[in-house]
């Protein structure tokens, strides 16, 4: 009976030894994806979220100037000209030149 018992014990460390090389395998196989990933999205020249973020917050506070600045000038406009002054209209898209 003894020996049935220590063929069993063999038999599961074998079963558990092995489960934990897999188990290993998987981790390892999961890390090196990981790594790749990361290298392979690196090498394809994304922004970082606070980069965005950065970009973003500038062109928002570039927009505010922009209309700061043309509501100064209708006033500049204004006070220079009377009431006579027109509001600028917007200047129509150059045509290129063809070879006609």
């Amino acid at each position: 009976m003894q020996s049935e018992n220590r063929f069993f014990d063999d038999l599961s460390r074998l079963i558990n030894g092995a489960a934990g090389t897999v188990a290993g395998m998987g981790r390892e196989f999961e890390n090196q994806a990981r790594e790749r990933a990361r290298t392979w999205i690196g090498d394809l020249d994304f922004v970082s979220r606070d980069e965005f973020e950065a970009v973003k917050a500038m062109a928002a506070a570039a927009r505010e100037q922009v209309v700061a600045l043309e509501a100064r000038i209708a006033a500049l406009e204004a006070a220079a000209g009377g009431a006579q002054a027109a509001p600028a209209k917007k200047a129509a898209p150059r045509r290129k030149p063809t070879d006609d």
